[in-house]
């Protein structure tokens, strides 16, 4: 059985992403500065995910079908912290017509 958010992506297209500023390559960290708006000297956001209809920058493919992150391994501490099949998964997936996720 594949990892179910290679195919849903639901968060990605749903949650505003905020997180240290420190996690950002200009601060040392390593999520890409042309990723990332500046919310506050101390807050940074991932491109995309403050619109009316969120879609992070990062986010590639189509949500629902075939998702993928295009910076996984220097994604921000939120994403890495997302947890499949919590109550913030089911709540994403929801508002983008998926089924309940049963995972593990």
């Amino acid at each position: 059985m594949s990892h179910p958010c290679l195919t849903c992506g639901a968060c990605c297209a749903s949650f505003r992403v905020d997180f240290s500023a420190t996690e950002t390559e200009d601060e040392g960290g390593s999520v890409p500065q042309g990723l990332v708006v500046e919310v506050t000297a101390r807050t940074a956001r991932m491109r995309g995910t403050d619109h009316a209809r969120p879609r992070c920058a990062a986010l590639t493919g189509q949500v629902g079908t075939q998702a993928a992150c295009g910076i996984y391994e220097w994604r921000p501490s939120p994403c890495r912290e997302f947890e499949p099949g919590s109550d913030a998964c089911q709540r994403a997936r929801l508002r983008h017509g998926l089924a309940q996720l049963r995972w593990p």
